[in-house]
């Protein structure tokens, strides 16, 4: 038998939490100037706990192909990605603000 979602009730494989809290969600993208004039790039706003951040992280990562880590709720990639981020995010649905 399918493993069942605790949250919405249907099995995982239909399950559409994830979906739900993406359009719930607004990602705010902005940089941030570190030592040596070194630039991160943050997406913040993202504290549903249905959202898996450690995929999307990986997933920016990816696309941007740049470095980054997780922390907290905040994701930080190294370098000036927010116009690529944006489209990313855009594309997975998720709600996009830049600073």
């Amino acid at each position: 038998m399918a493993a069942i979602c605790s949250v919405c009730g249907l099995p995982n494989e239909l399950c559409i939490c994830q979906e739900i809290a993406k359009e719930q969600q607004r990602a705010i993208l902005s940089t941030d100037k570190r030592r040596y004039g070194k630039i991160v790039t943050k997406v913040e706003g993202l504290d549903d706990g249905a959202i898996d951040i450690n995929k999307l992280a990986k997933l920016l990562k990816n696309k941007c192909a740049a470095g980054g880590t997780v922390k907290g709720r905040t994701i930080e990639l190294q370098g000036d990605h927010k116009k690529k981020a944006a489209q990313v995010l855009r594309n997975n649905g998720y709600n996009v603000e830049v600073r």
